[in-house]
Protein backbone atom coordinates (compact mmCIF):
# COMPACT_ATOMS: atom_id res chain seq x y z
CA UNK A 1 0.00 0.00 0.00
CA UNK A 2 1.50 3.37 -0.83
CA UNK A 3 1.69 5.99 1.27
CA UNK A 4 0.21 9.39 -0.12
CA UNK A 5 2.40 12.31 -0.09
CA UNK A 6 0.57 15.96 -0.68
CA UNK A 7 2.74 18.48 -1.80
CA UNK A 8 0.89 22.26 -1.16
CA UNK A 9 1.84 24.18 -4.45
CA UNK A 10 0.71 28.39 -5.16
CA UNK A 11 1.86 30.65 -7.12
CA UNK A 12 5.36 32.08 -6.00
CA UNK A 13 6.95 29.16 -4.72
CA UNK A 14 10.16 28.24 -4.42
CA UNK A 15 10.78 25.36 -7.00
CA UNK A 16 13.23 23.14 -5.16
CA UNK A 17 11.35 23.28 -1.95
CA UNK A 18 8.42 21.01 -3.54
CA UNK A 19 10.07 19.59 -6.27
CA UNK A 20 12.97 18.51 -4.73
CA UNK A 21 10.69 16.61 -2.13
CA UNK A 22 8.86 15.48 -5.34
CA UNK A 23 11.94 13.80 -6.76
CA UNK A 24 13.73 12.31 -3.97
CA UNK A 25 9.56 10.50 -2.82
CA UNK A 26 8.76 9.55 -6.60
CA UNK A 27 12.51 7.94 -6.93
CA UNK A 28 12.27 6.01 -4.17
CA UNK A 29 12.28 2.10 -4.42
CA UNK A 30 11.99 -0.65 -2.01
CA UNK A 31 14.28 -2.84 -4.25
CA UNK A 32 16.89 -1.35 -6.35
CA UNK A 33 17.25 -4.44 -8.34
CA UNK A 34 13.54 -3.94 -9.76
CA UNK A 35 13.40 -0.10 -10.39
CA UNK A 36 11.64 -0.10 -13.90
CA UNK A 37 9.64 -2.70 -12.84
CA UNK A 38 8.14 -1.34 -9.73
CA UNK A 39 6.56 1.85 -8.11
CA UNK A 40 7.66 3.80 -5.41
CA UNK A 41 6.19 3.14 -2.22
CA UNK A 42 5.16 7.05 -2.15
CA UNK A 43 2.06 8.40 -4.49
CA UNK A 44 3.23 11.90 -4.86
CA UNK A 45 -0.16 15.05 -5.22
CA UNK A 46 0.23 18.33 -5.77
CA UNK A 47 -2.41 20.08 -4.39
CA UNK A 48 -3.07 23.78 -4.73
CA UNK A 49 -6.41 26.02 -4.06
CA UNK A 50 -7.58 25.33 -7.21
CA UNK A 51 -7.29 23.42 -9.90
CA UNK A 52 -5.80 26.61 -12.07
CA UNK A 53 -1.97 26.43 -13.15
CA UNK A 54 0.16 27.80 -10.65
CA UNK A 55 3.61 30.03 -11.54
CA UNK A 56 6.41 29.29 -9.32
CA UNK A 57 9.25 31.78 -8.57
CA UNK A 58 10.65 31.93 -12.03
CA UNK A 59 7.49 31.47 -13.98
CA UNK A 60 7.65 27.88 -14.63
CA UNK A 61 3.98 27.10 -14.84
CA UNK A 62 2.74 23.65 -12.48
CA UNK A 63 -0.62 22.13 -12.64
CA UNK A 64 -2.24 20.44 -9.17
CA UNK A 65 -3.34 17.01 -9.22
CA UNK A 66 -5.79 18.16 -6.69
CA UNK A 67 -7.54 21.54 -5.16
CA UNK A 68 -8.63 22.17 -1.79
CA UNK A 69 -12.06 20.44 -2.50
CA UNK A 70 -10.96 17.59 -4.00
CA UNK A 71 -7.65 17.02 -2.25
CA UNK A 72 -7.83 12.95 -0.75
CA UNK A 73 -6.78 11.80 3.03
CA UNK A 74 -3.13 12.26 2.81
CA UNK A 75 -0.80 9.96 4.99
CA UNK A 76 2.11 12.73 4.60
CA UNK A 77 1.39 16.49 4.29
CA UNK A 78 4.07 18.71 2.66
CA UNK A 79 4.04 22.85 3.36
CA UNK A 80 6.69 23.98 0.72
CA UNK A 81 7.85 27.69 0.91
CA UNK A 82 8.72 30.84 -1.43
CA UNK A 83 7.92 34.19 -0.99
CA UNK A 84 4.29 33.54 -1.88
CA UNK A 85 3.93 32.35 1.91
CA UNK A 86 3.93 35.80 3.03
CA UNK A 87 0.34 36.11 1.68
CA UNK A 88 -0.69 32.83 2.55
CA UNK A 89 0.48 32.17 5.58
CA UNK A 90 -2.59 34.99 6.44
CA UNK A 91 -4.92 33.53 4.21
CA UNK A 92 -7.85 32.03 6.31
CA UNK A 93 -8.51 29.20 3.61
CA UNK A 94 -5.38 28.18 3.74
CA UNK A 95 -4.91 28.14 7.51
CA UNK A 96 -7.72 25.82 7.60
CA UNK A 97 -7.39 23.45 5.13
CA UNK A 98 -3.40 23.03 6.44
CA UNK A 99 -5.03 22.59 10.07
CA UNK A 100 -7.92 19.92 8.66
CA UNK A 101 -5.07 17.90 6.80
CA UNK A 102 -2.84 18.06 9.59
CA UNK A 103 -5.34 16.09 12.10
CA UNK A 104 -5.95 13.74 9.11
CA UNK A 105 -1.97 12.84 8.00
CA UNK A 106 0.46 10.94 10.47
CA UNK A 107 3.24 13.15 9.12
CA UNK A 108 3.24 17.15 8.81
CA UNK A 109 6.30 18.72 7.21
CA UNK A 110 7.40 22.04 5.90
CA UNK A 111 10.64 23.04 3.66
CA UNK A 112 11.99 26.36 4.31
CA UNK A 113 9.08 29.08 4.59
CA UNK A 114 6.45 26.65 4.51
CA UNK A 115 7.04 26.96 8.42
CA UNK A 116 5.79 30.10 8.10
CA UNK A 117 1.99 28.45 7.46
CA UNK A 118 2.43 26.01 9.83
CA UNK A 119 3.11 28.10 13.00
CA UNK A 120 0.67 30.86 11.82
CA UNK A 121 -1.90 27.98 11.95
CA UNK A 122 -0.43 27.28 15.37
CA UNK A 123 0.84 23.89 14.49
CA UNK A 124 4.05 24.95 15.62
CA UNK A 125 2.91 25.76 19.53
CA UNK A 126 5.25 24.16 21.93
CA UNK A 127 6.78 22.48 19.18
CA UNK A 128 10.83 22.60 18.02
CA UNK A 129 10.88 23.74 14.50
CA UNK A 130 13.30 25.31 11.34
CA UNK A 131 12.92 27.24 8.37
CA UNK A 132 15.05 29.33 5.97
CA UNK A 133 17.76 31.43 7.81
CA UNK A 134 16.77 34.84 6.77
CA UNK A 135 13.52 34.20 8.04
CA UNK A 136 14.62 32.30 11.73
CA UNK A 137 14.35 36.14 13.21
CA UNK A 138 10.91 36.41 12.03
CA UNK A 139 9.85 33.13 13.19
CA UNK A 140 11.06 33.62 16.45
CA UNK A 141 9.24 37.25 16.65
CA UNK A 142 6.21 36.37 15.34
CA UNK A 143 5.85 33.32 16.67
CA UNK A 144 6.25 33.06 20.15
CA UNK A 145 4.92 29.84 20.87
CA UNK A 146 7.75 28.28 18.51
CA UNK A 147 10.57 26.75 19.77
CA UNK A 148 13.18 27.82 17.01
CA UNK A 149 16.23 26.02 15.94
CA UNK A 150 19.02 27.89 14.06
CA UNK A 151 21.97 25.45 13.85
CA UNK A 152 19.89 22.38 12.25
CA UNK A 153 19.07 21.11 8.63
CA UNK A 154 16.15 19.90 9.91
CA UNK A 155 14.11 19.10 13.06
CA UNK A 156 11.77 16.42 13.95
CA UNK A 157 9.44 16.85 16.86
CA UNK A 158 7.09 14.30 17.26
CA UNK A 159 5.19 13.64 13.76
CA UNK A 160 6.11 17.11 12.35
CA UNK A 161 9.50 17.48 10.41
CA UNK A 162 10.49 21.05 9.56
CA UNK A 163 13.61 22.00 6.66
CA UNK A 164 15.54 24.95 6.56
CA UNK A 165 16.08 26.35 3.11
CA UNK A 166 15.43 25.43 -0.61
CA UNK A 167 17.69 22.45 -0.41
CA UNK A 168 17.92 21.06 3.06
CA UNK A 169 14.02 19.63 1.52
CA UNK A 170 16.49 17.04 -0.11
CA UNK A 171 17.87 16.23 3.42
CA UNK A 172 14.55 15.70 4.57
CA UNK A 173 12.88 14.08 2.03
CA UNK A 174 15.42 10.95 2.24
CA UNK A 175 14.96 11.39 6.10
CA UNK A 176 11.01 10.94 5.68
CA UNK A 177 12.12 7.99 3.02
CA UNK A 178 14.61 6.31 6.03
CA UNK A 179 11.83 6.81 8.90
CA UNK A 180 9.60 4.97 6.96
CA UNK A 181 11.34 2.33 4.80
CA UNK A 182 14.85 2.40 6.86
CA UNK A 183 18.20 3.45 5.71
CA UNK A 184 19.15 1.12 3.21
CA UNK A 185 16.36 2.55 1.00
CA UNK A 186 17.31 5.77 1.84
CA UNK A 187 20.65 5.83 0.46
CA UNK A 188 19.81 3.84 -2.01
CA UNK A 189 17.73 6.58 -2.94
CA UNK A 190 20.28 9.23 -2.51
CA UNK A 191 22.80 7.45 -4.66
CA UNK A 192 20.02 6.76 -7.63
CA UNK A 193 20.04 10.97 -7.28
CA UNK A 194 23.50 10.87 -7.73
CA UNK A 195 22.73 13.32 -4.10
CA UNK A 196 25.37 13.26 -1.17
CA UNK A 197 23.87 11.09 1.95
CA UNK A 198 23.01 13.33 5.33
CA UNK A 199 24.28 11.91 8.43
CA UNK A 200 24.62 14.43 10.55
CA UNK A 201 23.05 17.95 11.52
CA UNK A 202 19.38 17.01 12.35
CA UNK A 203 18.13 17.52 15.93
CA UNK A 204 15.18 14.77 17.10
CA UNK A 205 12.92 15.64 19.58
Amino acid sequence: MQKIVGIFIFDNIEVLDFSGPFEVLSVTRLDEDRRLETLSPFDVKLISITKEVVFTKGNMKIIPDFDFETCPNLDILIVPGGMGTRKLMYDEKVLNFIKQKAKEAELLSSVCTGSLILASAKLLDGVNATTHWKSLDRMEEEFKNVKVCRDKHFVEDGNIISSAGISAGIDMALYIVKKYFGEEVSRSTAKHMEYPYLEKNVRRI
